[in-house]
């Protein structure tokens, strides 16, 4: 049967990781202007939280260096988007999943009026997109809330970020509306769990009481954030729509042991808890119940109940880059994945990161997640991080990306072929850009490769991979030729 006409082929970048030009064009200090490249760190230790502290905030915040702090420097794609949206187009893009900035329109998130120059900035860039036929999937919060609010009240925690958050994507619907009709509120929403700093601006030395208390009510003003930005952009643009997005940690049990059965079922309850109230507009009771047990109050005041409940979002969207197993044994081996630790399946080949790779999981993620909610559903990250050679004619071989793609396209087909209602797949990321856990560049996830290394030396040259042509060999054929 294969996937259906009108299916949305393309990429997906996040601001904080491309764009550079940290403090260019008025733009404020964020989160991840803060995150450090360590050389000498294991790159499998990127997987647990790395603690940020007011000392190592303020070390950074003095330092003006881009080699050690690449997140300020990206791949500059504020400078390249035209010369990249190019080659995206020469691929066949219809879609590509990019993020605003909170603090390039806001700097300090605080501001009353949004900084023109940063509107001028995205107007150009889902402008040029609309002229090369590309379809712009907009993130509002990728993993870089304002730097200010996190040293001010620890960002998300305070409720008043919810008023702030309203203001920035008002002022994103209003300006950049009559272009973009595709939105994700919160990239990944659950990561504040493991990783409360860079998803919700929450220095741990900072928080009142324990730290999980917190991540669960940034949590919660971040899901009372995403109804109202959907009510708002229902209201101001009936025919857009509002997305949410998860990520997708597919976990089976290590065994069959009932016990390790059961820790599965729990860890999953959790896992869902944020596209149950996204999507299915209320907090599950046996979740609510399962926080209670950890000592865990969600905050809600009046009102909070009747927003989740009337504005879910339009659709689920999704990250999806390995699966994981859970076991109870305190000796079972444990292997990282996307910002997450989980007991290594013996049956499943591993990346250099310790990723393991599991296509068959992504067609088993699709159908729970729309045999669950019965709502589109939007693949907008999948990909494989390697080391890349350029050989001595400047080439790059990628047989391995070729090979990780094939076998997941194929499944995912196979779950559109079951039922699954699929909208599109936005590979993370079409060219290589600094990585969100380890802040490399080394470990490249492109189909474009970027004369850069893991310091910023290099050219900034785009060069196509073998896996360029393949992909763009895919996309004419809207995913019949593999081969």
């Amino acid at each position: 049967m294969g996937l259906p006409d009108g299916f949305l082929w393309g990429g997906a970048l996040a601001a904080n990781q491309a764009e550079g030009a940290w403090n260019e064009g008025g733009r404020g200090p964020a989160v991840s202007d803060v995150a450090k490249y360590r050389p000498h760190v294991d790159p499998r230790e990127y997987a647990v939280h790395h603690q940020h502290t007011l000392e190592s905030i303020a070390a950074a915040m003095a330092d003006d260096d881009i080699a050690y702090y690449p997140k300020r420097r990206g791949i500059d794609f504020y400078h390249r988007y035209r010369e990249d949206l190019a080659l995206f187009a020469e691929m066949g893009f219809s879609v590509l999943r990019v993020s605003i900035a909170w603090s390039r329109l806001y700097p300090t998130g605080e501001e009353l009026e949004p900084n023109e120059e940063g509107i001028a900035f995205y107007l150009d860039l889902f402008s040029e997109m609309r002229r090369l036929g590309i379809r712009p999937l907009v993130t509002l919060s990728h993993y870089d809330p304002p730097l200010a609010l996190a040293l001010k009240n620890n960002a998300w925690v305070d409720r008043g970020t919810i008023a702030l958050f309203e203001r920035f994507s008002r002022t994103c619907f209003e300006r950049f509306g009559h272009l973009v009709d595709l939105w994700l509120s919160f990239n990944e929403i659950d990561g504040i769990i493991r990783h409360p700093f860079t998803s919700g601006g929450i220095i741990d030395e900072t928080v009142e009481g324990s730290l999980e208390q917190a991540c669960y009510t940034a949590l919660h003003h971040q899901f009372v954030a995403s109804a109202s930005v959907t009510r708002m952009l229902h209201e101001m643009w009936p025919e857009s729509e509002m997305g949410c997005m998860l990520t997708m940690l597919t976990t089976y049990p290590n065994t069959c042991h009932p016990d390790d059965v059961a820790a599965t079922q729990a860890k999953e309850r959790l896992l869902y808890l944020c596209t149950d109230v996204q999507a299915g507009g209320a907090y599950p009771r046996l979740a609510l119940k399962a926080l209670e047990v950890k000592g865990i109050a969600i905050p809600f005041v009046d009102g909070d109940v009747e927003l989740l409940r009337e504005h879910p979002v339009d659709y689920i969207s999704f990250s999806y880059y390995m699966t994981l197993t859970e076991s109870v044994r305190p000796d079972a081996e444990r292997t990282p994945g996307n910002t997450v630790l989980g007991v290594k399946n013996p049956f499943l080949p591993s990346s250099e990161w310790g990723w393991q790779i599991d296509p068959v999981g992504l067609r088993i993620s699709l159908i729970d997640l729309y045999d669950r909610y019965g709502k589109p559903l939007f693949i907008v990250e999948n990909g494989l991080g390697m080391r890349d050679e350029l050989t001595e004619d400047g080439r790059i071989h990628d047989p391995y990306r070729i090979d990780y793609f094939r076998s997941h396209f194929a499944e995912m087909i196979r779950a559109v072929d079951e039922g699954v209602e699929l909208r599109g797949y936005t590979s993370w990321a079409p060219i290589d850009i600094i990585s969100a856990s380890s802040s490399q560049i080394s470990k490249r996830y492109g189909f474009i490769h970027v004369d850069q290394d893991d310091l910023g030396n290099g050219t900034g040259e785009r060069r196509r991979k073998d896996s360029f042509f393949w992909y763009q060999k895919v996309i004419a054929s809207n995913g019949a030729d593999l081969a």
